[in-house]
């Protein structure tokens, strides 16, 4: 098998986020397969805090509320850099603030 070079860009944004009548990380991932990405994937945590300083999460007796989601999309650094405009634009328009992070990865298939 051979790998090539890849970059992950990973979202991390509140399950409870919208954008219309959808949640904003359904949106993103419907996006990237409109825009053509190799792959992505909606991950939900189970734990989590972030700028707001509170846990977030998962335990039934919690009632975790707004858990976090992480979209991950893999492809060319190119084809990363020309989806980052319209994440930003889906973001803007849902009015909620998310991170990201990019990194470079190598990636290959086993058949």
């Amino acid at each position: 098998m051979e790998l090539q070079n890849s970059e992950l860009l990973r979202i991390f944004v509140g399950e409870q986020v919208r954008f219309g009548h959808h949640p904003l990380y359904e949106e993103i991932v419907r996006e990237a397969l409109l825009q053509g990405m190799a792959g992505a994937t909606a991950l939900k945590g189970v734990l989590s805090y972030g700028h707001e300083m509170h846990i977030h999460t998962a335990k039934v007796i919690e009632f975790g509320l707004n858990l976090p989601m992480v979209v991950e999309l893999v492809d060319s650094p190119a084809k990363i850099d020309a989806f980052i405009p319209i994440l930003e634009i889906l973001v803007k328009d849902s009015a909620c603030r998310v991170m990201i992070t990019r990194e470079q990865v190598r990636t290959g298939i086993i058949e």
